[in-house]
């Protein structure tokens, strides 16, 4: 496994009303933001450590259903106004497929992370799978390219793989190619742990996520929470943070760079904790 590396710690903030964890939910009821929620969570994850956060407006869990580029940039334009306002320095990433709130996003605040669900596929059909390459990789932006099939509706029962570790490496392979030719130059690899894959299949990539490695991308691991924990135990989210952290472990050790979580203080002291037993020269 990768040695002394740079781990970081992504907290999230969702300005949804859908998504699987409610805590991480920042609209009030009239479907507007909450910005006491939304800062007093940007806060809370900035003193427990996140160095990014990852702000989504359309909850993709399996399925959800899209609310158009227009609304997702109607709910993030206030809070990403606020935040970078309030936290000039942490990074920023932006959960969206759509190009159009990429150059929006890019206009108000200048330099972020475009973190996307499809790895530039769009979920519609008219959607042009090079769009949001290019939109990137003009601005030059850090791209996150996560592995999943289908769309929120569908992906359940696109589970079919030869081999799944050997199948989203081929995936990745040939999104290499994709991103260089539209000048992306700096992607990180997301392979989308419950996104078109069985729980069984999930922890299979968890085991094998070394593999990934081999490509020289940073991985990002969203484990946070998933019902890759909450069906096997037959618990809910909310009860899911010690398993959680368990993964977030077995993540580290295989390799990943970046944690995506609901939960900063905690995965942060799972990163210590393991630097500390895993790492110690690094200390």
């Amino acid at each position: 496994m990768k040695g002394d590396r740079e781990i970081e710690v992504m907290g999230i903030i969702n300005l949804t009303d859908n998504s699987y964890f409610p805590e991480s939910r920042c609209l009030d009821e009239n479907g507007n933001d909450d910005m006491a929620k939304v800062l007093g969570r940007a806060s809370a994850m900035v003193s427990a450590g996140a160095a990014i956060l990852d702000i989504g407006a359309c909850s993709t869990r399996p399925g959800s259903t899209a609310v158009g580029e227009d609304e997702e940039w109607r709910r993030l334009e206030p809070a990403l106004r606020a935040i970078r306002k309030e936290f000039p320095k942490v990074k920023i990433s932006v959960d969206t497929y759509w190009p159009s709130v990429v150059r929006r996003v890019y206009d108000l605040i200048g330099d972020f992370i475009v973190n996307d669900v499809t790895a530039g596929n769009g979920m519609s059909e008219s959607a042009d799978p090079g769009e949001m390459l290019r939109a990137v990789g003009k601005l030059g932006l850090t791209y996150v390219a996560m592995h999943m099939r289908g769309n929120p509706a569908s992906m359940q029962s696109l589970t079919d793989y030869d081999n799944v570790t050997e199948d989203i490496s081929a995936y990745f392979r040939d999104f290499a190619d994709k991103a260089e030719d539209a000048g992306v130059k700096d992607w990180i690899l997301d392979p989308g742990f419950g996104f078109a894959k069985t729980v069984e299949q999930n922890y299979q990539l968890l085991r094998e996520l070394g593999r990934f490695t081999e490509t020289g991308r940073k991985i990002l691991v969203g484990v946070s929470r998933k019902s890759m924990i909450y069906r096997r135990f037959n618990i809910t989210p909310e009860e899911s943070l010690p398993a959680t952290q368990v993964l977030h472990y077995k993540a580290l050790c295989e390799g990943a760079d970046i944690l995506r979580v609901h939960d900063v203080a905690e995965a942060v002291r799972t990163v210590a904790l393991y630097r500390t037993l895993e790492m110690p020269a690094a200390l």
